[in-house]
């Protein structure tokens, strides 16, 4: 398969992934794990800086729970821990 063809499909593939979220919708990938919307309730922060409590108020964050098989997967494996290099 030509690398333009599977660029357009995944580039296709997250619009659509992103567009159904929006919708708050939840997005499954059997396997893989699941795309939703959480609801942060309004709360209060801190700005260090001016030392004075901040309003931050209620919102929507995109969230990402991996499958179960997949989480078991992944803890059966040995990951190697890569290095940058300078």
């Amino acid at each position: 398969i030509p690398k333009v063809d599977i660029l357009v499909t995944l580039e296709t593939f997250f619009k659509e992934v992103k567009q159904t979220v929006f919708e708050c919708e939840t997005v499954s990938i059997r396997g893989f794990g699941s795309f939703t919307v959480k609801k942060r309730a309004a709360k209060k922060g801190r700005n260090i800086k001016k030392n004075e409590v901040v309003n931050i108020p209620e919102h929507y964050i995109p969230t990402f729970k991996p499958a179960k098989e997949f989480m078991v997967a992944i803890k059966s494996v040995k990951v190697k821990k890569l290095e940058i290099p300078k």
